[in-house]
């Protein structure tokens, strides 16, 4: 993987917590794991996501760099998945809602699957 929601979602877990090693056991891996996934990405994008703040016990923050790839990748995602929900609205039977479980739009009833007409073409 060059760069997804995952590692995304560890760089703000960095910037969040100032340690990589906090940011690792916060998202239920280890710092060995993070620590390789991050080193993976810098070589495929040819940049350093993070950086040392000062010395070894100060931590680390993200680069300009990363900040940057961090944010456009968000604005893409949120823009790639407005587009789909859309999509899925027109196209679906069913309530459709946003990445992480998070219902976008609609009245907020829930449909019982028996209410749905899957057969439905219009």
């Amino acid at each position: 993987m060059l760069f997804g929601m995952g590692r995304v979602l560890l760089l703000r877990k960095v910037e969040e917590c100032g340690s990589l090693k906090k940011a690792a056991e916060s998202l239920g891996m280890s710092y060995r794991a993070a620590w390789g996934k991050l080193k993976h990405s810098e070589e495929a994008l040819g940049c350093k996501l993070v950086e040392k703040q000062g010395s070894n016990r100060d931590g680390y923050r993200l680069t300009d760099e990363g900040r940057r790839i961090t944010e456009g990748y968000e604005a893409w995602f949120q823009s790639v998945e407005r587009h789909a929900l859309e999509a899925a609205r027109e196209l679906l039977p069913w309530k459709v809602g946003a990445f992480g479980g998070t219902p976008v739009g609609g009245c907020g009833e829930t449909v019982e699957p028996s209410q749905c007409d899957v057969s439905k073409t219009e």
